[in-house]
């Protein structure tokens, strides 16, 4: 039964959409970064390339300037730019940036039961913190380039 849930792209742990928002953002900026001298983006440039409403990225991305993640350059030739090397950000540091602190589950009296249910909740958990612990910006990167190499052009 749980293949049929794995293969129907089942999201047990989904992310928020400011968390993928903020991933998409970055990978965009990090697509800049590969080159010599960066090139500012503005947020139009990432709302066109990622489909990422505007509003929500002015708030995303004045998190991650914030943050030390990003900066931003004014003026006509202004825009966003990676603050750090892409394989320097985690993909868990962005999460827990843009999620913010969690509150601690239920606080409610513990039964066996629950107890067993919290516990099975916290290791899927500590598994999604290794991995994301483990991927960087760079990662994405590379994955995305990948792909892109081997997805078909279609020329008009």
């Amino acid at each position: 039964m749980h293949t049929d849930l794995i293969s129907k792209n089942y999201a047990l742990l989904d992310l928020s959409s400011k968390v993928e928002y903020a991933l998409l953002a970055l990978l965009e900026l990090a697509s800049h970064k590969q080159k010599k001298i960066a090139i500012p983006l503005t947020m139009s440039e990432i709302t066109a390339q990622q489909a990422i409403p505007e509003r929500y990225l002015e708030q995303i991305l004045a998190s991650l300037r914030r943050a030390g993640l990003v900066q931003s350059q004014r003026g006509s030739k202004g825009g966003f730019v990676l603050a750090r090397e892409p394989h320097q950000i985690t993909l868990l540091e962005i999460v827990m940036l843009v999620e913010g602190e969690k509150k601690e589950r239920n606080s409610e009296p513990c039964t066996l039961e629950r107890s067993l249910v919290n516990e099975i909740w916290e290791q899927a958990n500590a598994v999604s913190v290794q991995v994301l612990q483990k991927l960087t910006l760079q990662d994405l990167y590379q994955q995305r380039e990948a792909r892109m190499q081997h997805s078909p052009m279609y020329y008009i």
